[in-house]
């Protein structure tokens, strides 16, 4: 397999470089993964009145002056349909050459908290497309289902640095799924390219709903209890999610507002060379968010040594409007982009509580 790549995304250790350099200044050597960082939480917390966007050469210390906001100390949790702005410990000065895109982590997602990063004088969300760019970053936090409690170096989102937009093309992408068997059946079989039915022509794979499984998906339900995200395996399930078993063969309605975990009915495999983002469905799929996290790294699904059969997707669900679904209807889509070099790290070498999920899997604060 060839080491260099070209342009692309940054492996693991080109960001461990730009972190060592002083380029990224206030985290980890711990919060890389295989083609991200991990982003923490500082205890400089604030209620605000709503979600806001910057103006260009704005930052977000000069939003304070014009809306509402109040201190909130972190040692209190973050309640149900409040917005709140947290800063990150993080802040940047990145080379001329770099910029980055955001998105949640997956825990944030399967817990219904719709986060999204706020970077100075950046008039978009999840977003640094400034080559070069510095400053202080931010992360609006609206919990939408359950009361959260977060603490100080907790992560809710990750950040994934660029040399270039190297996503695939669809010839590249026909090359790559008969090269590193993107895509799979949950039984074992692969895809071939030319098995793709549906296809929106926008370089992307789409991925269906499995309403197949014994259990295909939880109801998330009210509740005023707090979920606390550094306890780990530690919740009952039943206290905060209802399982959903359908005859074989039937519908599935999914109510307007409510939150489900769901899955995908293809497992998709990423090789070293790539990296993964699932990418928002359109109204041609839907009126309906079926993701909140959308970064899966190289290694995803690959195995230790390429033996892997790939892996499910879980799909975090809420509709706009009442809907009716079927198995194997179109539900999401993933796009692939080159890595500027082979990861030194795979997802499948580290220690996740999402390697060995199969089917709808919650989050990891469940038991």
């Amino acid at each position: 397999m060839t080491k260099k790549t070209g342009e692309g995304a940054l492996p693991a250790q080109e960001i461990s470089k730009l972190v060592t350099a002083g380029n990224i200044m206030g985290t980890k050597l711990k919060n890389i993964r295989q083609s991200s960082l991990d982003l923490s939480l500082s205890s400089e917390i604030y209620e605000v009145e709503g979600v806001f966007q910057l103006k260009p050469s704005e930052k977000v210390r000069d939003i304070f002056s014009h809306i509402k906001h109040k201190k909130h100390s972190i040692k209190n949790p973050l309640m149900v349909g409040k917005v709140y702005l947290a800063r990150l410990k993080e802040t940047f000065k990145l080379p001329k050459n770099i910029y980055a895109y955001c998105n949640p982590k997956s825990t944030t997602g399967r817990l219904d908290v719709h986060v999204r990063l706020l970077a100075d004088n950046i008039s978009r969300y999840d977003s640094i497309p400034n080559k070069g760019w510095s400053g202080e970053l931010w992360v609006s936090i609206v919990p939408k289902t359950f009361n959260i409690k977060v603490s100080e170096d907790l992560s809710l989102n990750q950040l994934r640095f660029f040399t270039a937009d190297t996503r695939l093309s669809d010839g590249d992408l026909a090359e790559a799924t008969e090269k590193y068997s993107l895509l799979w059946r949950l039984s074992g079989v692969k895809y071939s390219y030319k098995e793709f039915c549906i296809v929106d022509n926008d370089n992307s794979i789409i991925l269906t709903l499995d309403l197949s499984s014994k259990i295909v998906g939880y109801r998330a339900k009210k509740t005023k209890k707090v979920i606390d995200l550094n306890l780990i395996k530690h919740y009952d399930l039943k206290e905060f999610f209802e399982p959903i078993k359908i005859p074989t063969g039937k519908f599935m309605r999914l109510e307007k507002d409510k939150f489900y975990i769901l899955s995908t009915a293809e497992a998709v495999r990423i090789p070293p060379t790539l990296a993964g983002e699932m990418t928002p469905v359109d109204e041609r799929s839907g009126e309906f968010r079926s993701h909140y996290a959308g970064f899966l790294d190289p290694g995803w699904g690959w195995g230790a040594n390429g033996e892997g059969k790939g892996r499910p997707y879980t799909l975090e669900v809420r509709p706009f409007e009442d809907l009716i679904v079927r198995n194997r209807q179109p539900f999401a889509k993933i796009k692939f982009e080159k890595l500027t070099e082979v990861s030194d790290s795979s997802y499948d070498a580290m220690d996740s509580n999402y390697k060995v999920q199969a089917g709808p899997r919650l989050a990891k604060q469940f038991k």
